[in-house]
């Protein structure tokens, strides 16, 4: 180990004076005490890897001096060098912690060297296990299980949190990544609310929602007359965002060349209206926002170098949900008291295998999508569970395939016939086939929704799934 310091205690200089040779052609830092007195003297002003002590001196044993080390400087390595007869000491100083191995007398140099390599291999070991606590124990503490309108204490959302809370008393315009769906507008409001700016207007704006021959209006304004439509004088973003933030989402959607329009008005800080040659000025902080890679719609020309490297003075990365672990869950729960206030139903949560399959979903859709997921749910559930058969059907996932009763059309019997019909020519069907036709049938008309079937009848959809894995079998 390069530049390790290393520290040799006997009170013998031959001892002491032998090790140095040993030792005299690895790169290591050696010095030397002549007691355990000494030894201390000379750790009060020099750190030290490894602490070499012979077992037997007069005045203060080895055994006494790595007590002392060991409470003073615990990160240091202690190795005992001691004669065969003194063995069972040292077994007592390694049980109890006080030292880490031993070398006996004499020893062998090739073998001194090797161990010391070890021991500095296991010093190295214990300090990054001990960073890794202390980072795990400030984590936990710090560990936010929620923050601004996010909702999850998954590792990679401490990340997210963290930077925005650094990103937000500046200035700075701040670019932000993500696919569609993941929170970005979200981000973009914590952003706001946590600046300096947080008394001042918030105003968004989705570039792919706009026609590009409107967009320019939207942000800079316009003066009556100035296109087909345009019946008053009207304000833009760039005015009505003056003081505060202004976000501008799926920003690779704005036409390419409203673009260098906007670029020169970040710069400057200068605008003018559509249909005016005045020169308006307005101070507004930047947030913009894709669901591509910036550098490939860069490539594809749809997103302005320039102007990309002037919005990401700060990036933020948004992860995908399925890469945020419990926060799915999480999420859900929030979700669903949302929705149960707003239904006005009483639901206590998801079932076990409905939460397994939240859980191992891949969310294409991401937040957007597991948030509408669960309204469906809660509309399609009486309670007192959201099971794991409606939210596969809302997921539209393993929907069961109905065995045919006939080779021709749809059955269409009307759904609740519940009692025995005599067909045309005045036998009695059975009434396991009117059923089967009534469920069928009001499967049919509910264009395959199971659940909404399930209602239409007055039964819970567990009942039709045994049903229909019954006629399978």
């Amino acid at each position: 180990m390069s530049n390790a310091k290393i520290l040799l205690v006997d009170d013998e200089q031959d001892i002491l004076d032998a090790l140095q040779r040993a030792l005299r052609k690895q790169s290591f830092d050696v010095s030397t005490a002549i007691s355990g007195f000494k030894a201390l003297e000379f750790l009060k002003d020099n750190a030290v890897d490894i602490v070499v002590s012979d077992l037997s001196m007069p005045g203060m044993t080895g055994i006494d001096l790595f007590a002392q080390i060991s409470e003073l400087y615990p990160e240091t390595v202690r190795l005992m060098l001691t004669a065969h007869s003194d063995l069972d000491h040292v077994l007592e100083a390694i049980n109890t912690g006080r030292v880490w191995g031993y070398l006996q007398k004499p020893w062998d140099n090739q073998n001194l060297i090797v161990i010391l390599n070890q021991a500095l291999k296991a010093r190295d070991t214990a300090t990054e296990n001990a960073i890794l606590r202390k980072t795990l124990m400030r984590y936990q503490k710090d560990r936010k299980p929620s923050f601004e309108g996010f909702i999850g204490d998954s590792v990679v959302m401490q990340f997210v949190y963290s930077a925005i809370e650094k990103a937000a008393p500046s200035s700075a315009s701040v670019f932000i990544t993500g696919p569609s769906g993941a929170g970005k507008e979200v981000a973009a409001e914590a952003l706001h609310r946590l600046s300096k700016r947080r008394n001042k207007p918030f105003m968004a704006i989705n570039c792919a929602a706009i026609p590009s021959e409107l967009m320019e209006s939207e942000i800079f304004g316009h003066l009556k007359g100035a296109f087909s439509g345009a019946t008053s004088n009207r304000d833009g973003l760039a005015t009505l965002a003056n003081e505060g933030t202004l976000f501008l989402d799926e920003l690779g959607e704005m036409d390419i060349l409203l673009q260098a329009k906007l670029l020169r008005f970040i710069q400057t800080g200068e605008f003018s209206r559509v249909g005016s040659n005045k020169v308006e000025k307005s101070n507004i902080r930047f947030i913009a926002a894709t669901n591509r890679d910036p550098l490939q719609a860069i490539a594809d020309k749809q997103l302005r170098e320039d102007l990309f490297y002037r919005l990401n003075v700060i990036g933020i990365d948004l992860p995908a949900l399925k890469y945020r672990d419990d926060d799915v869950l999480q999420l859900a729960i929030a979700f669903l008291n949302e929705f149960c206030e707003e239904e006005d139903k009483l639901i206590a949560g998801f079932s076990q295998e409905a939460q397994v399959l939240l859980s191992n979903y891949d969310w294409p859709g991401n937040i957007r999508q597991l948030r509408n997921l669960v309204h469906s749910c809660v509309i399609m559930t009486d309670g007192p569970l959201i099971e794991e058969d409606v939210v596969k059907q809302q997921l539209k996932i393993d929907r069961p395939v109905l065995p045919a009763t006939t080779a021709s059309a749809k059955p269409t019997v009307m759904a609740h016939t519940t009692s025995p019909q005599a067909s045309s020519n005045g036998e009695i069907i059975p009434l396991a086939i009117i059923e089967r036709q009534a469920i069928e049938n009001a499967i049919a008309q509910c264009e395959e929704n199971v659940v909404q079937a399930a209602s239409a009848l007055g039964v819970s959809p567990s009942t039709l799934y045994r049903k229909i894995q019954q006629w399978q079998d």
